[in-house]
């Protein structure tokens, strides 16, 4: 159900690391638990984040989430297709629906997030 090569936040947020560069997003069990998105709030391009700092929200006929930072870094690229159609999360979570890009400040940091194996042990609670 969580992709294996990806990591994961108690908050339930993923990052997927190619080279110097983390996609992120939220987990199914966090789409599952908002129900249909209406919203998402963007961080901004060149934002410096820091890992567990809030970086943008999520907005579901339910309430609203913010959205944390698993990885510190540089926000080097945001799914802009969200504006319009941020159900996109609620369909593809761990696919289409991905947040943002962040240029990793210290790749180590992905070694102290959950493996999928780990992820699912607390999302099934």
């Amino acid at each position: 159900m969580y992709p294996k090569h990806m990591r994961y936040t108690k908050e339930h947020e993923w990052v997927a690391a190619e080279g110097e560069i983390g996609t992120v997003g939220i987990t199914d069990f966090a789409q599952h638990e908002l129900g249909d998105i209406v919203y998402v709030e963007l961080p901004e391009v060149g934002r410096q984040v820091k890992a567990g700092e809030t970086m943008g929200t999520i907005e579901s006929v339910k309430a609203v989430s913010e959205i944390y930072a698993p990885v510190s870094g540089t926000i080097a690229e945001v799914n802009a297709a969200l504006t319009d159609a941020p159900e996109t999360v609620n369909k593809d979570p761990h696919g289409a629906g991905w947040i943002c890009k962040v240029k990793l400040e210290s790749p180590k940091e992905l070694d102290g997030l959950m493996n999928a194996d780990a992820y699912a042990a607390i999302a099934t609670k």
